[in-house]
């Protein structure tokens, strides 16, 4: 907690002290806020608080309602994973799944899903951002992002997701930069993003053009995380089909030839 240690308390939580001590502000004044007889905080105030408290995103958005202060804008997409989907993912051996962010950055993946697309984590991470790649790192000859049948609508339904993700978090620099960058370095992104759509259909299938094992068709589910803005994508194929096969040869050649391979 960024406190020293002391002597084994009676009962367990903070001291009022302690808090203030946390958030930077002083203890006369956090006595008053929790016996409501201060001013109302301020953003600033309540921020710190947040932080000391270690409250989750409902806790926070409760203090501020308390306060008479609505809760603004996020300052930008969250990246962290909760563990329990990560252990999701390396439960699903025979899917190819991971999760994006709200601006498609790849933030976890199991093995699977690294066979049949790429070794993330043997990339930078903004190499991992799979819009980056669509429309700035098309490689000779067009074949683009992993040369999957579906690449124009994945382009197309992308530049409709980053259009709603800036206006979620007008604040984020990354996303600004990112934004940036695609309209300066691809004519079809900056088509798309003129065109100010905010709709996208699902992709419920798609195929890949996998190096090693040839073509692989997979059903593509996605769940939302809503409370951290992010997306499990997953990847089956159909029972008893050569598709199928090729994800289990691939579950077995893993990212060992990848290299070599591309």
């Amino acid at each position: 907690m960024g406190l020293p240690a002391g002597r084994r308390r009676r009962t367990p939580g903070l001291r009022r002290e302690e808090v203030a001590q946390l958030a930077y502000i002083s203890t006369e004044y956090y006595t008053r806020l929790e016996q409501a007889r201060g001013p109302h905080p301020s953003r600033e105030v309540l921020a710190q608080l947040v932080r000391a408290l270690r409250l989750s995103d409902a806790e926070r958005d409760h203090l501020h309602h308390l306060a008479g202060t609505p809760q603004g804008p996020p300052p930008g997409p969250s990246r962290e994973v909760r563990q329990s989907i990560v252990d999701l993912l390396h439960r699903l051996p025979q899917a190819a799944a991971f999760v994006l962010s709200a601006t498609y950055e790849v933030i976890a993946w199991n093995d699977l899903a690294a066979a049949l697309m790429e070794d993330f984590s043997a990339l930078p991470r903004r190499d991992r951002n799979v819009v980056r790649r669509a429309f700035l790192q098309q490689p000779a000859g067009g074949r683009r992002l992993y040369s999957v049948t579906d690449a124009d609508e994945f382009a197309r339904t992308a530049a409709q997701h980053l259009r709603a993700a800036a206006a979620r978090y007008p604040d984020d620099p990354e996303l600004t930069v990112l934004i940036a960058e695609l309209l300066d370095g691809s004519e079809e992104f900056a088509r798309l993003w003129a065109a100010h759509e905010v709709a996208a259909r699902p992709t419920l299938c798609k195929t890949f053009d996998h190096p090693l094992v040839g073509p692989v068709t997979v059903n593509c589910d996605v769940l939302d995380i809503t409370d951290r803005d992010q997306r499990v994508v997953i990847y089956t194929a159909t029972p008893g089909s050569p598709s199928e096969e090729a994800l289990r040869l691939l579950s077995v050649i893993g990212t060992q030839r990848m290299d070599v391979a591309r």
